[in-house]
């Protein structure tokens, strides 16, 4: 009798890799401790120094700056070694610049933080471009989109720490005065509650920092699977060259770029929009900023599932479409209507990122890891877009109207993952080795 042949899908992750992976996910948990802490941050220094949105995005844009210019050195350094080395290299520097919260704190200047956040955050970018490529390659191509939102799954319930270590050791301990209050103190007053509340800032990214010496030397010590990948021998130019050439990769990175800056500004502005339409402080404001990386946790689980029925190109669309909509009740409504919607975008947000890495970096071959460089180059989106949206709230006086930045973005967004169908890369398939 003949035997009809079943088609079985390739697996996430080969069971040899089991645990090698779940150690990979848990760094994509740390740096999502230090993104969300990040962004609440702007919240705290408006109070702390009294400065306007657009000073207060100087923070995102020292970190995320630092993301563009590390990333492709980051690169170079993996192709030269490996994926292990630069992920040991990253968590490396996400530690140093968690450590200079201290002198930062001590001399009470901004620049110093800015620094520290500059150093942290170039640390964070060799970890990503180590890490995002090593877990598409490390299993079956067919699935490696759906890997990689599975590892990215753990993104927000680092983002869930990052906000509540914020909430509960810096944000509910500012000092209530407002800037006018503070202008009116006396130097050495204000010089004292400042000196305290720094502090505080100093404290929690310190003990973040002591964790991450703990994770370093555990990734040193285990064995972990890497892909044995050959670099095209004609240099970073060439490989370049060929990567924007690739249609399918250039609209990834404009698209990438587009929704990292509408998720930063999404969220760099959530606890002031909170503020504004509920009447509340920064500490009770970052419950609804809790709430919506809560439900990004959960819906990228979900969209991780729907994966398995609906194209991962297709339900990007959609929910780009969806957070445009959220993004116009934002702008046009006021009050809890207004906060609720500013709440959904963060469930629409929850599948893209990897998404949109995944669908990017679809049969890049030999120029992965070069590749990965330029998706996390355009993180860079993060620090201009949101400067932008900081703009837009100080010229119109509105934090609402701000929203139509994001809003655009979400449009490109949408664009790239309704053109994906039009273009099917070819996938490599590595081969593996244990280091």
């Amino acid at each position: 009798m003949a035997q009809t042949k079943v088609n079985k899908k390739p697996a996430l992750i080969a069971k040899k890799d089991f645990w090698p992976f779940l150690l990979l996910t848990s760094l994509f948990m740390l740096w999502g401790v230090a993104h969300n802490m990040t962004d609440t941050l702007l919240a705290a220094f408006k109070r702390i120094m009294s400065m306007t949105d657009f000073q207060t995005s100087w923070i995102q844009l020292a970190f995320y700056g630092s993301y563009f210019c590390l990333a492709l050195p980051a690169a170079l350094f993996i192709r030269k070694y490996s994926y292990k080395s630069g992920i040991l290299l990253g968590l490396g520097l996400f530690a140093i610049g968690s450590l200079l919260f201290y002198p930062a704190s001590t001399t009470m200047s901004y620049g110093f933080f800015l620094f520290a956040l500059y150093v942290l955050a170039g640390g964070l970018s060799i970890l990503e471009t180590s890490a995002n490529p090593y877990i598409l390659v490390i299993g079956p191509p067919e699935t490696a989109t759906q890997r990689l939102n599975l590892a990215q799954s753990f993104n927000p319930i680092g983002s869930i720490i990052g906000v509540f270590l914020s909430k509960v050791f810096i944000l509910s301990k500012l000092n209530m005065a407002e800037a006018e209050d503070r202008t009116s103190m006396d130097p050495e007053a204000l010089k004292a509650i400042q000196a305290e509340e720094l502090s505080n800032v100093m404290n929690t990214y310190v003990g973040v920092a002591l964790f991450l010496v703990l994770v370093w030397f555990v990734i040193k010590a285990v064995r972990m699977p890497v892909a044995s990948e050959t670099v095209e021998s004609d240099g970073v130019r060439a490989g370049f060259r060929r990567l924007f050439k690739n249609r399918n990769y250039a609209l990834g990175v404009m698209a990438q770029f587009f929704y990292v800056g509408a998720q930063i500004g999404v969220w760099s502005f959530t606890i002031r929009y909170v503020m504004v339409e509920l009447n509340m402080n920064e500490s009770d404001a970052s419950d609804y900023y809790l709430l919506s990386l809560i439900l990004f946790a959960s819906s990228r689980f979900g969209f991780t599932a729907l994966m398995k029925y609906v194209k991962p190109s297709l339900l990007l669309a959609i929910s780009s479409l969806v957070a445009t909509l959220c993004c116009l009740v934002v702008i046009y409504s006021s009050g809890m209507t207004g906060v609720i919607a500013l709440v959904l975008i963060s469930v629409c947000m929850s599948l893209m990122f990897p998404t949109i890495y995944g669908l990017a970096a679809e049969g890049l071959g030999k120029d992965t890891k070069l590749g990965g460089s330029g998706l996390i180059m355009a993180i860079l989106g993060g620090a201009l877009i949101t400067a932008a949206q900081g703009q837009v709230s100080d010229i119109s006086g509105n934090i609402g109207m701000s929203y139509i930045v994001p809003l655009v973005c979400f449009l490109v967004v949408m664009y790239f993952g309704l053109n994906h169908s039009y273009s099917k890369p070819k996938v490599d398939h590595p081969e593996e080795k244990m280091v």
